[in-house]
């Protein structure tokens, strides 16, 4: 057997899966490479950025199990994979933790403006810090955009902070919510109530773009938002730019990006109030150990006959 990953894999995941057969990286995760790859292999292990199309599900005849690092499936055909009757298995929740200490971390970076102070004191600059102050998190709102795993987690952080939680999903439970203190409120809502703003939400058509040069004026003037889900939320880089110009935004934190790599010529990578990440929040030891340990086990369950535990496509256990 052969096991395409798209990129290099964790030794989690290698220990498990190699006595099934030959673990093959991908040397780009271009359409033609994997088609031609996909030809021979038997599962694929997607990680990072790479599509895996239709024409690459299609490519491969014995296909028996694709494995997904992460909760993000947007860039595997579903839909295709699912007529063929092959299981998807991803993780979530296995980065949870992970993501909404960096999320919570580039709050703090941006309200206690550390990259800032950092940069004047190493060029000399000792009374700048008679010019300006930092930002308090106590008694402030946290407007918290999608109260999945990442965002109750987020939630719990800030609690210790005496802030005042929001939270916009349609699909969240009251009940959750009110365990952790949160208040559900509309888009809207929270825009203009929250200082501190984090997306946490998953890529659908609702999502897309939820974020953007219209409902960003409903902003209060100095807030903060952080992006550290995915970067089709926001609509573009120019608006975020906007408002750090006029003073909407006292700082904004991107890990995700459209495209990625990005292309770090856009202007808002020379504003000072500008925290950038390349799609790190999640790559932690500990996260990235368990998202291959959990991908791993069930592309295991499945090459064994037994159900997987995470699975994207239940129906295609019916099929069988």
């Amino acid at each position: 057997m052969k096991i395409l990953a798209t990129a290099p894999i964790d030794k989690t995941a290698v220990d498990i899966l190699a006595p099934y057969g030959e673990i093959i990286v991908a040397p780009d995760d271009n359409e033609e490479t994997l088609v031609r790859l996909a030809a021979e292999s038997e599962v694929f292990v997607v990680r990072g950025v790479a599509k895996i199309t239709a024409r690459v599900i299609e490519a491969s005849p014995n296909l028996k199990v694709i494995g997904r690092t992460g909760v993000g499936i947007n860039n595997i055909d579903i839909e295709a994979a699912t007529a063929r009757g092959i299981p998807v298995v991803f993780t979530p929740g296995a980065n949870a933790r992970a993501v909404a200490e960096a999320a919570m971390s580039f709050i703090l970076a941006l309200a206690k403006r550390v990259p800032y102070w950092d940069r004047q004191t190493k060029t000399d600059q000792w009374n700048t810090r008679y010019d300006s102050m930092n930002d308090d998190l106590e008694g402030e709102t946290l407007g918290i955009i999608g109260f999945g795993n990442i965002g109750q987690q987020l939630a719990r952080l800030a609690g210790p902070f005496d802030m005042k939680l929001l939270a916009c999903d349609p699909y969240a439970s009251a009940d959750r919510a009110h365990e952790l203190g949160v208040s559900l409120v509309s888009l809207s809502e929270l825009l203009q109530q929250s200082k501190y703003i984090s997306l946490h939400t998953t890529l659908t058509p609702e999502t897309e773009g939820m974020i953007n040069a219209s409902n960003l004026q409903q902003l209060q003037h100095g807030s903060y938002l952080v992006n550290l889900s995915r970067g089709e939320a926001i609509d573009s880089l120019d608006s975020i730019l906007d408002a750090l110009n006029d003073g909407r935004l006292a700082g904004a934190g991107l890990d995700v990006f459209v495209p990625e790599p990005v292309d770090s010529s856009h202007p808002i990578f020379s504003h000072p109030n500008f925290l950038s990440a390349p799609h790190v929040a999640s790559l932690t030891h500990k996260a990235v150990d368990t998202i291959h340990l959990w991908m791993a086990n069930d592309i295991k369950a499945v090459l064994e006959g037994t159900p997987p535990k995470r699975l994207v496509n239940p129906e295609v256990l019916k099929q069988a």
